[in-house]
């Protein structure tokens, strides 16, 4: 059974007070983000689709390549509703895990 993994990255960080976007905030020398999809590949996952805002996409790939499936969540409506926009991507017979990207 195939394993996908949705990342919760759309997130504007408004408590961290930055107009950076939260999973690109460095930690430990690198972005949130790659601390966690580096874990991600380590599992051996089929597919990892991150959510992101459209507006992220051209950062996003820069900083982080095309490894991965980049969802676009226009609208902010929460958690429920970005992992909804990445289950068009996924294959009805996959098991999926749901992390956050920060």
């Amino acid at each position: 059974m195939p394993l996908e993994v949705v990342v919760l990255a759309a997130g504007y960080g408004k408590r961290m007070r930055s107009r950076i976007p939260k999973v690109f905030h460095n930690l430990l020398g690198k972005p949130m983000l790659s601390h966690v999809l580096d874990t991600l590949r380590k599992v051996e996952a089929d597919q990892i689709h991150v959510v992101i805002r459209a507006e992220m996409q051209k950062e996003a790939s820069q900083i982080f390549g095309d490894g991965v499936n980049w969802v676009h969540q226009l609208e902010p409506k929460g958690t429920g509703h970005a992992v909804l926009q990445a289950l068009p991507h996924i294959a009805t017979d996959s098991r999926v895990l749901v992390v956050n990207g920060d």
